[in-house]
């Protein structure tokens, strides 16, 4: 394994470390999200560089498309539940009582 791949292989498993034990906040487990997907962008363009095939060239365009599209979700999930609940902790979510 190269350094390139050791190092968004790891920066991948700190965002997915950090979304399993840190979830008190919704923005912080938003920010592990986006720095999951940051990684496999990098990770996926770097793959089709070493490729040098046009086939492959559209997979990292289309995770950066539904990596805005899951931000902006997260984002407008986030300022709903401030407005409802008065805060974004994650404990105070309960499906139960929707």
């Amino acid at each position: 394994m190269s350094l390139t791949q050791f190092s968004f292989s790891s920066a991948f498993a700190l965002g997915f470390l950090g979304l399993a034990f840190h979830r008190t906040h919704l923005l912080s487990a938003l920010l592990c999200l986006e720095g999951m997907m940051l990684s496999l962008y990098i990770a996926f363009s770097l793959w089709a560089l070493e490729l040098e095939s046009m086939n492959f060239s559209t997979a990292p365009l289309l995770l950066l498309a539904f990596s805005a599209c899951e931000a902006s979700a997260g984002l407008a999930l986030l300022v709903a539940t401030s407005r409802t609940h008065g805060t974004d902790h994650l404990h105070s979510l309960n499906l139960l009582g929707c």
